[in-house]
């Protein structure tokens, strides 16, 4: 049976990418990451030392629930290119937490023969809340029969994609004008000066 893949033609904006369980996390599983990733970090395997550091215990390494994410995107966009891939971390992941990886199709668009998926990202815990939020950019191959082209060493498939985004775009900066200045006031003319009454002349006798 061939693998099933994610093609352009198939993803529309706003999908939502089926969520991928996790956990609950154990310290069984902390200490296997530790050792697969060469991490031995011992706030994340030792009790004893979380405990001397103020920690209630031990806690899951962060790049733990980035590979989770990272699995629930790789399952989904079989097939395709990574990109770009981000996360940031929001919120401590403890012994017992049950996680969520989730996804949603935010930016689809073609040029050139090539196309691209934006996803938007996160994982949450079983209160809802969020841990981690990240992103990913894939390129995809418009359909299988793009794909059966290009591996023949045919051209891509050109098929109009104009970008399509749920992101807002950024608000437009009012235009804001200085008032304009006051016109100044007209000079005053100054008064004429007061003549002087002629000197009277004295009577003669």
């Amino acid at each position: 049976m061939p693998t099933r893949k994610l093609f352009f033609e198939a993803v529309h904006l706003g999908d939502e990418v089926p969520a991928l369980p996790k956990g609950p996390v154990d310290r069984v599983q902390l200490a296997r990451y530790a050792g697969a990733s060469g991490d031995y970090n011992p706030v994340h395997v030792d009790e004893v030392y979380a405990r001397s550091l103020g920690m209630p215990s031990v806690y899951a390494p962060g790049m733990l629930v980035m590979g989770m994410l990272g699995q629930l995107l790789s399952d989904w966009a079989r097939g395709a290119q990574l990109r770009r891939y981000s996360v940031r971390f929001s919120k401590t992941v403890w012994p017992g937490d049950t996680l969520s990886a989730k996804g949603r199709v935010m930016e689809r668009w073609g040029e050139a023969g090539k196309y691209f998926v934006e996803v938007d990202l996160w994982v949450e815990n079983q209160k809802g809340e969020l841990v981690l939020r990240g992103s990913a950019l894939v390129q995809l191959f418009y359909s299988a029969d793009d794909e059966n082209r290009q591996r023949a060493g045919q051209p891509p498939l050109l098929v109009p994609a104009p970008r399509e985004s749920l992101h807002q775009p950024p608000p437009k900066p009012v235009e804001t004008r200085p008032p304009p200045a006051p016109e100044p006031a007209p000079a005053k003319k100054a008064a004429p000066a007061a003549r002087k009454p002629p000197p009277k002349k004295s009577a003669r006798r």
